[in-house]
């Protein structure tokens, strides 16, 4: 189950510490964000994982959900579709070509006007981008995967 605090407040930090509970609890929200993918380089290796667009160091793992603490960053997605750069609102200064797609959202989560700062986020598919970049990406992932037994059941082409 989760929360929703609606925040309609430039300085959304401070106001998220001294939220108190209210006692709403929710199921799971899906929502809309962007990956990084850093590629390999002069100075840096590439590791086959998608990363937070802006926290730099921040790596979305394959079997745990990614989290944070809603009261400083938190998981941060969309209410609407991204599907590009632009939309995004993307930093030319951010490095490597974005991938965006859904995540499910749960735990504490807070509403902002454009989107949701949550607890706990999954990736749960992969839908804009680069198309060599998100079929690999999808594979790893595991997410947009046609399950083997409808491979043989779908007409040929």
């Amino acid at each position: 189950m989760s929360m929703i605090v609606v925040v309609i407040n430039r300085n959304q930090n401070e106001l998220a510490r001294t939220l108190k509970h209210e006692g709403l609890r929710v199921g799971e929200i899906i929502a809309y964000r962007a990956w990084r993918v850093i590629n390999p380089g002069w100075f840096r290796s590439g590791d086959d994982r998608l990363h937070s667009v802006l926290m730099r160091d921040y790596v979305w793992h394959l079997d745990e959900p990614a989290s944070g603490d809603v009261h400083m960053h938190g998981i941060y997605s969309f209410q609407n579709v991204i599907q590009s750069k632009e939309e995004y609102g993307y930093d030319s200064g951010v490095s490597g070509p974005l991938l965006f797609g859904r995540v499910k959202i749960w735990g504490e989560i807070v509403e902002h006007e454009a989107g949701y700062r949550s607890q706990f986020g999954k990736i749960v598919s992969l839908d804009y981008g680069d198309p060599e970049l998100l079929d690999k990406f999808r594979k790893i992932y595991k997410v947009n995967q046609v399950p083997d037994h409808l491979h043989h059941s779908l007409p040929s082409p």
